[in-house]
């Protein structure tokens, strides 16, 4: 049975008859998991393999938002905690391979965590470049200050995830850093010229082009398209996300139930998939909102297809070998036991 070209959430630890019967119909690409949906290990492991059991997929993507710092489903007692982006980024001073090597690892351990729950997309790393005038939504999320750190650090957790047998997801294409709001619930509007935003904003996107998969951001830029956010705007695709950053992954739009958009659920899925989005992102859970993305969504079919195809096949056949105690305790050592718990 084909797909939907939609990755949907679930209300709760277990699912419902009714999640059951709609997923079975629906045939979402993929589901992501938020806090509500946490429980225990054991109970995340039997849910992960609910939602696939309902779709007929042993591959079926199932994302989460695990970054580290204030972002973060997965949380002790029965998970170790981990730092924001930021934090790597100030490790030892001037030494830029300590800070790749911890980076990476810090992924590393991130993969092993998620696999063993059956999670196989994490939607890391976050590749805004922070603006110092920009809203606090990014922050200590982003690696460094520059393209160059962003980019470097960026990599290294990319590389660190799928070794694990973890996609990564690149977000927020083409650039948050500069929204002086938060796009959860407002739509920002970034007002910097072309020059500007291909030469801080675009460049670690740039560099990590690669990769499977990228989330958009629910941002205008007036240099682009001064009407519609990049989700929903076939130019941002067109000029940026496919042309200037030559990304051909397969791209997914942010939370369609985010403030930034406008328009109804069905309204909000058509114009994103219209725009050039492959698959479109619902969160919540909202049955009636899911219906309704459902509705504007239609079959995963054609290029967006075979995006799709081609991001499940960055999936290794087996993670490389990792001793996660022996991982674990150098990430503490770097962070003086800061992070550990």
């Amino acid at each position: 049975m084909t797909a939907s070209a939609c990755i949907l959430g679930c209300s709760g630890l277990t699912l419902t008859k009714a999640e059951k019967a709609f997923f079975r119909d629906v045939q979402p690409w993929g589901f992501i998991l938020f806090a509500r949906n946490v429980e225990s290990p054991e109970q995340v492991r039997a849910l992960t393999a609910a939602l696939r059991e309902t779709v007929g997929r042993a591959d079926a993507p199932i994302l989460i938002d695990q970054e580290g710092g204030r972002v973060a489903r997965l949380k002790p007692p029965h998970w170790k905690r981990y730092p924001p982006g930021r934090a790597y980024g100030a490790l030892a001073g001037n030494d830029p391979l300590l800070r790749r090597e911890i980076t990476r690892l810090g992924a590393r351990l991130l993969a092993h965590d998620l696999a063993a729950l059956g999670i196989n997309v994490d939607c890391v790393p976050v590749l805004d470049v922070p603006d110092p005038q920009g809203h606090e939504i990014i922050g200590d999320r982003a690696y460094g200050q520059t393209p160059e750190e962003v980019a470097l650090l960026g990599r290294a957790a990319a590389e660190g995830l799928i070794a694990g047998g973890v996609l990564p997801v690149i977000k927020h294409i083409p650039g948050h850093g500069r929204a002086k709001a938060d796009s959860h619930l407002e739509l920002p509007v970034v007002e910097a010229a072309w020059d500007e935003l291909a030469g801080r904003d675009f460049a670690p996107f740039q560099a990590l082009s690669d990769m499977p998969m990228a989330m958009t951001a629910h941002v205008i830029y007036t240099a682009v398209d001064p009407k519609r956010p990049a989700t929903t705007s076939k130019k941002a695709f067109k000029r940026v996300i496919r042309g200037a950053i030559g990304f051909d992954g397969l791209v997914m739009s942010d939370d369609l139930s985010m403030k930034a958009l406008a328009g109804d659920f069905r309204e909000r899925a058509e114009t994103s998939l219209a725009a050039g989005c492959d698959v479109v992102l619902h969160c919540n859970g909202d049955m009636a909102e899911m219906k309704a993305v459902v509705a504007g969504t239609g079959d995963l079919k054609g290029r967006a297809a075979r995006r799709a195809e081609a991001a499940l096949a960055r999936l290794p056949k087996a993670a490389e070998p990792f001793d996660a105690a022996e991982g674990r305790a150098r990430f503490d050592a770097a962070f003086g036991g800061e992070w550990a718990s």
